[in-house]
Formats: C-alpha cells, sequence, structure tokens
C-alpha cells in the first residue's frame, strides 16, 4: 500500500508540473494580449529571478557543485544559459506572442523529432521502424496545425511557425547538450546558474530594470504565477517526481503539458481550435509517447529533462 501511495505521490508531482507549464504559456500569452508585455523583458526577468531563487535553495543545500562547476565547466555552461536556456525561454515566448500558447507549445514538441534524427546522423543508422512513424505522426501533426488541412495557406502566421519551429530546436539542444553536466553536478546547479547566464545575456540587448509593461495588480499577479508556478515549483516538482516514477512515466505524464496549455487557451483566451488543429495536436502528442518508449543505445532520450523554466 505504501508504494502505491508513493506513486500516486509521484504521478500528482509530474502532473503538476505538467500543468504548471502549460497553464504558465498561457499565462504568458495573457500578459501579451492585455498588459503590453514584451517578449523580452518577461524572459529576461523570468531567468534572474528563476536563477536567484533556484541557486538560493541550492546554496541553503550547502552543495559545493555551486562553485564547483566554473572550475573545468564554464565553457559547456556559458553554451547552455545562452544557447539552451535562453534561446528555449525567448522562442517559446516569441512564438506564443505570434500565434498563441497552445500552438506554440505543440510546436515545441516536435524536439524529440529532432533529437532522434540527431542521434541517428550521430550514430550513422538509420531511425527505427517506431522512430519513423512517430516521425510521420509528428509532420502530420504539424501540417494539420498550421494550415488547417489545407495546403495552398497557412492558418498561423509565418513568424509564429518561424519561431515555434526554432522553439523546438532550441529544446533538442537544451534536451541534449547539458547531459553530462547534468550528472555531474545536478539538476539545481546547472538549470540555475544556466537561467542567470542567460539573464545577463538577455540584458544586454533589454535590462530587467527596463520595464515594458502595464503594472498593476493583476499583472503583476501573472508575472508572478509565471516566474513561482511556471519555472520554480513546476521545475521542483518535476525533479521530485523522479524519485518515485521512473523516467519514462514522468515523461509520458508530462505531456499534460500541451494538451493544459490547448484547453486553457482555447476556454480562457477563446482561441479558435478546430477539428483539425486538435488532430494535429493529438498526432504530436502521440509522438511524444511512442519516442518517450523508445531506447536509443545506452541512453533514452526524453522530451521533459526541460526547462527550469
Amino acid at each position: 500500500m505504501r508504494v502505491d501511495r508513493e506513486r500516486l505521490f509521484g504521478i500528482s508531482l509530474v502532473l503538476a508540473a505538467a500543468i504548471f507549464w502549460g497553464v504558465s504559456g498561457t499565462v504568458a500569452q495573457y500578459l501579451f494580449q492585455n498588459h503590453s508585455v514584451t517578449v523580452s523583458w518577461l524572459v529576461v526577468t523570468r531567468l534572474l529571478v528563476s536563477g536567484v531563487l533556484i541557486l538560493g535553495i541550492t546554496l541553503i543545500k550547502k552543495d559545493r557543485n555551486v562553485w564547483n562547476i566554473w572550475k573545468s565547466n564554464w565553457l559547456s555552461l556559458l553554451c547552455f544559459g545562452l544557447f539552451g536556456l535562453l534561446a528555449v525561454q525567448f522562442t517559446y515566448f516569441a512564438a506564443i506572442e505570434a500565434s498563441n500558447a497552445a500552438t506554440a507549445t505543440l510546436l515545441q514538441y516536435l524536439a524529440p523529432v529532432l533529437i532522434v534524427i540527431f542521434v541517428a546522423m550521430k550514430l550513422k543508422r538509420f531511425p527505427t521502424r517506431t522512430q519513423i512513424i512517430a516521425i510521420f505522426l509528428a509532420l502530420i501533426g504539424t501540417f494539420l496545425l498550421v494550415t488547417h488541412g489545407y495546403f495552398q495557406e497557412l492558418s498561423i502566421t509565418g513568424s509564429a511557425l518561424f519561431w515555434g519551429i526554432a522553439s523546438a530546436f532550441a529544446l533538442a539542444f537544451y534536451t541534449v547538450q547539458p547531459i553530462k553536466l547534468l550528472q555531474q553536478f545536478g539538476s539545481f546547479v546547472v538549470v540555475g546558474w544556466g537561467m542567470i547566464i542567460g539573464g545577463i545575456g538577455m540584458s544586454f540587448f533589454h535590462p530587467p530594470w527596463r520595464v515594458e509593461a502595464n503594472i498593476n495588480i493583476t499583472s503583476i499577479a501573472a508575472i508572478l504565477f509565471v516566474i513561482i508556478f511556471g519555472t520554480l515549483l513546476s521545475f521542483i516538482c518535476y525533479l521530485e517526481s523522479l524519485k518515485y516514477l521512473n523516467a519514462t512515466e514522468t515523461s509520458l505524464l508530462a505531456c499534460a503539458e500541451p494538451l493544459s496549455a490547448a484547453v486553457l487557451s482555447v476556454i480562457w483566451l477563446q482561441v479558435s481550435f478546430g477539428v483539425s488543429e486538435w488532430t494535429g495536436a493529438f498526432c504530436i502528442i502521440s509522438t511524444i509517447v511512442i519516442l518517450s518508449r523508445v531506447k536509443e543505445k545506452k541512453k533514452q532520450f526524453l522530451v521533459k529533462e526541460r526547462k527550469g523554466a
């Protein structure tokens, strides 16, 4: 009975993390549409504040890796912060601003397909039959999502498609690049520093003190939700769930993220989502389910070794 309770607790944690991530994307869309918040300012603020909070937790835990990581891994950490965390955050929010949270999240979830292709090229072998099916489903899902099923026109803007696909590439890099760092120093240290590095890098283009938003109680509450629930608590819940569930199970349950983003966007922000979009969403989520069960040589490549964000 104890095992069942622990498993239920783990399931609750990963579902909470996924829903927080999905909802935070919709809240970001609300901020862009109703409070004139700019992508650059939200990204730099989220990265810096979240990074400080996460590193603060590691310092309270007296984790020596907070400083040791800089002794011989500074270049890899800088790449992760700038081309991983900053890139995935900026492209994702830019895709939301150009379209909506549901479409942006689903396009970002094409990352596992890119990882499969990358691994196949690196190992110089053709993808397996299961992987080919997953890639085919992803292509169909993307087509339905961005065209309404019609070849002659896009149902989203060109910029939305660009940022969405860019977000998938950024997430693929974010997932694969820091594997050794995560194994050696732990997620809190790597992601905490990555956020701060990404935030500092973004500060050169948009300083956090240059506020571009209509600030009131509602917008402050929404911004705090994106930072605290959509970043800090979701990150902690996801990592804690790994104590009770295996990585494959957490990845499958984390599919609740694009689903929650889609449902909330439709209900709250009145985003138009027809049969073709829902069918495309189903295809892309099916891709995640299939690929999360596929094991590569000695390693299982997963969508959600994600985004402290």
